[in-house]
Formats: C-alpha cells, structure tokens, sequence
C-alpha cells in the first residue's frame, strides 16, 4: 500500500519528533520547578483538594490513584528524562512498537499533570502540546516510513492553530478590522520581552503593516499547507517566519515554538530521503488508520467552532485534549495595569509607613528593568498576575493564598520570584496596588534610564497579616 507511506518527508518527521520531545522536556521542567507553590499539597490551589472534587472522567490523571508532592516531583523528572532521550533519538534505536509506548507514556504523564492544574494549566499551549504529543505517537521510527496520514494530520493541526487565531481577530475586536491593534499590543502583551519597547516604538504604518501581513498568514497561507509541492513548503516557511516574529516581540511560552515545529509537516526536506525503509506492518496501518478516523470524527465540534459568529478562542471538547479549538488575542487592550504586591516589617501601619516591593521574573514590575526574554519557558504565577490585574476574579481563587505564603515566607513561593525584599524574616503585613503603566519615550529612556513609567490607580488588597 504505497500510498500509506511518505519517504520524502523523513526530514519533516525528524524535526517533528524532535521538537514537540523539546516543547515536553520545558513542560516537564516548568512542571517540577513551580508545582509546589501552584498546586502542591500546600500550595495555592492544591491537587488532593481538587482531586477530591471531580471524578476520574471529568479529569484523567494517574494522580487519582496517589498522589503526594513526592510523587508529582517523580513523574515530573521521569518525563524530562524520558523527553532527553526521545530528543536525543531514543526512540529511532528500539522497535517500532517501544517507541510508540515511548510516546504514549509521556502523553499520559503530561496529560495527569495538565488535569489537575486548574486555572495554572488552563492555557491554550497545553493543549496544543497533548494534541501534537498524541499525533506523535503514529509518526512511528525509523523502521518505517512516515506515514504520510499522519504528516497530513499535523498540518490540519497548524491549520486549526493558525486560522483559528486569525477569525477570533476578525470577530472580536475592531483594531483588528482598522489594524491598530498594534499600536497598544507590544505595551499591553501578558509579558513583553527584551526588545517589545523597541517594536512598540516603530513607525505607526509599519504596525498597519504587521496586523495585515498577520491577517494573510493566519487567513490566507494555511489552506497552502494542503496545496502539493511546492507550495505547502512555502506556506510552512511562512509560517514558521511569522513565528519568529512572534518569538522576539514578546514571551508566549511555547505556543509558538511548538507552532513552528509543527509546519515542518508542511516543508519537504532538504536533502533526498534516505535508503528506502521498511513497509510498514499491518498493526501500525491499522492503528494510523483508526487514528485519522477518530481525528475526523473529534473534528466536528472545532469545525463548528470556527465556523460560529460565537468563536471560543482556545477550548478542549474533551478531557483527553484531542483535536481543540485555537486562537488567541480575539481583544486587545488599551492600557496596561499591574498588580504590585509589597510588604512591611513595622508593627503598625500609618501614613508614615515604608513598603518594599516584591519583584517577579517575567511581570513588569521596577520601572529600570528591562524585560527578560523567557519563553519557551513558562512562567505561570506571572501570566496570572496578568490577568488578575485585568480583573480581580482571575485571582479570586489563588490571590490570598499567595499573600498568605509571603506572609509565611514559603520557600517554594519565594522561588518563584525575582527579588524577596525580606530575605532574613517574613514581613508583617502585605498588600497589593495597581499600577498603571506605560512604556517611556526613547526621549524619556535616554534621560531617566527607565524602560516603563508607572501611576498609582489604588488599592487591589488591603494589608493583611497572619492571624495572631
């Protein structure tokens, strides 16, 4: 059955599996390093209290079984280990059948992981990463040839991701439609990176430029992706080009790491396959076939999606975060607030009172410091800080128990932050002010050597202390 296999796109799956074993590997790590705080047994939202509140089938995880802060570290750490070896090619050294439970296995950990994340995992880029982690369990090894359904599958994943994106723009907010949407996105991004001050800065046509060349990539050059060669080379390489893009204007995580790794399902490889391979056996044809039946079927409700005036931007039809709904910044703001947490060691407050501030990672926070580039890493506390100031029922659920853990001086908590302004005790009382802030004019930065400016708005928290 010749028509099953694609030698010619050997390439393409080398960069798939590789890549989407990269994207797990950061979201093993992220995972280990922030859990404790976020969702362990102490922790903000922590799992046993979820887990205690929906079944087995509302939210599949191993962690149903057992769990312990011990064991989420565990699995945590197996699953980077287990992302090192299939990014060092693992998977090409063991039978066809071993390196597809490979996969499965760390579709399955992460899968646990994301269900019982609540609002910390609730993120489209984890379920782009379960979409693409499944898809790579039928890429197979080097004892076959790609198969060429499954390639096709991967590009109806793109296409999904991009043009999804690119209709939630049109269908929400109007600076999208006049293309202004750039004139304030750079500023008022979740979390800028090192070189958004200077984007925000560029002439106000060239931004009309970028929102329209964005509207062709993500409305027009995806249906390339299933056009024959080599056209769906070039619409992959489109794709790819607007990711980077992407990637040194501001920090998405690996949204759109794994975005790029995906439309090398698209480009033909550089160099001519190698000696021909194996057929492949009639175990694995039946189990991709089953696989494109089920994708087909499950692609009824994102299809719906897309095509309702009523478009959810990022959503999962089921608890196994197969084949969803993307798209993302459907509204823009216009103005950016922070939240800012500070804290004091007097034993009073008066007006006299002296408040130092804590620093985040990622979050604007100290006006003289420049934003730091970190994606693919994802840094969760800070994108919720985000949309906390945004609105306060972002952090209703999670807000007072990170007060609370400063007030205790947690480690785990404390690690996740930049700068602790009291390294030696805990303070007496926090609270938390928004701000609103501004980028600063590059008349403003050569003066004061500060990248932001920033006003008091008021109060978001009162102070509070632990209870005596």
């Amino acid at each position: 059955m010749e028509w099953f296999s694609a030698p010619e796109y050997w390439f393409s799956r080398l960069v798939l599996e590789r890549g989407i074993a990269g994207v797990y590997l950061i979201a093993f790590i992220c995972a280990a390093r922030q859990f404790r705080a976020l969702l362990g047994e102490h922790g903000m939202l922590p799992i046993p209290r979820y887990l205690a509140a929906v079944s087995f089938r509302q939210a599949p995880s191993i962690f149903h079984w057992h769990y312990s802060d011990r064991f989420f570290a565990t699995v945590a750490w197996f699953g980077a280990a287990l992302s090192v070896a299939l990014v060092a090619g693992a998977g090409d050294l063991v039978p066809l059948w071993v390196a597809m439970l490979m996969w499965l296995l760390l579709w399955v950990l992460y899968l646990s992981i994301v269900n019982v994340g609540q609002r910390w995992y609730a993120f489209g880029w984890e379920s782009l990463l379960l979409e693409a982690g499944f898809l790579a369990v039928f890429l197979g090894n080097d004892a076959v040839a790609p198969p060429v359904l499954v390639i096709w599958l991967a590009r109806w994943l793109v296409f999904r991701a991009e043009f999804g994106a690119g209709l939630i723009k049109l269908r929400g907010d109007r600076c999208w439609r006049d293309l202004t949407c750039l004139y304030y996105h750079h500023e008022t991004q979740p979390m800028p990176g090192p070189l958004s001050w200077f984007f925000h800065h560029l002439p106000r046509p060239l931004h009309r430029v970028e929102v329209a060349v964005n509207h062709v990539t993500q409305l027009v050059v995806p249906f390339g992706l299933f056009a024959p060669q080599p056209v769906a080379t070039v619409a992959g390489g489109i794709v790819v080009i607007t990711q980077l893009w992407l990637v040194i204007s501001g920090n998405y995580a690996w949204l759109n790491w794994l975005t790029m790794v995906l439309a090398f399902s698209a480009i033909a490889g550089p160099v001519p396959a190698p000696s021909a391979q194996p057929a492949a056996p009639a175990w694995f044809m039946a189990l991709v076939i089953a696989f494109g039946v089920l994708v087909v079927v499950l692609s009824y409700w994102p299809v719906r999606n897309l095509i309702s005036p009523r478009q959810r931007m990022n959503a999962s039809f089921n608890s196994l975060h197969l084949v969803n709904t993307y798209g993302a910044f459907g509204s823009i703001g216009r103005i950016r607030r922070e939240v800012v947490i500070e804290g004091t060691d007097e034993p009073e407050i008066t007006d006299h009172t002296l408040w130092k501030e804590y620093e985040f990672n990622g979050k604007p926070g100290a006006v003289g410091h420049l934003p730091r580039q970190w994606a693919p890493y994802h840094l969760r506390l800070d994108w919720m800080m985000w949309f906390a100031a945004i609105s306060p029922t972002y952090g209703r659920q999670w807000f007072a128990g990170l007060l609370e853990r400063l007030l205790l001086g947690d480690p785990a908590t404390l690690k996740l932050l930049r700068h602790n302004p009291f390294p030696d005790s805990p303070p007496r009382y926090v609270r938390a002010q928004t701000f609103r802030y501004r980028y600063t004019t590059p008349r403003e930065l050569r003066q004061d050597r500060v990248w932001w400016r920033r006003t008091l708005e008021g109060q978001y928290f009162p102070p509070v202390a632990l209870p005596t």
